[in-house]
């Protein structure tokens, strides 16, 4: 089990680095939030996880540690309100740049106007 964990957070990474290094903005966008997701899930399996435990300690004699749990879920919130925004950032730049490159400038701007 801990492989195919492991197997899904290097997709997800790698997945995300690949989207990171395009030149586009919608693919950086999906990029930065496989690469959330694949934190979150790390630091989700390294809360060491159990069936049926309770969250709080003294409770029962098993405990599940809830730092985890609290920290993932503050993650997904911090991950929502960042894809928001950049996603808005987007739109902005698209509408007052005319493309959706990265730096700003498409290709075929270059081989029109190599001097510039």
């Amino acid at each position: 089990m801990e492989a195919l964990i492991a197997l899904i957070i290097a997709v997800l990474v790698s997945c995300g680095v690949y989207l990171m290094l395009r030149a586009r903005t919608f693919p950086v966008i999906l990029g930065l939030t496989l690469l959330s997701y694949a934190v979150n899930l790390f630091i989700f399996v390294m809360g060491r996880l159990r069936s049926g435990a309770p969250a709080v300690i003294g409770q029962s004699e098993t405990y599940t540690d809830p730092i985890p749990q609290a920290l993932v879920l503050t993650a997904i919130v911090i991950g929502f309100a960042m894809t928001a925004f950049l996603l808005v950032l987007a739109l902005r730049a698209r509408a007052e740049l005319g493309n959706d490159h990265v730096d700003g400038t498409s290709k075929i701007d270059d081989v029109k106007e190599p001097g510039k």
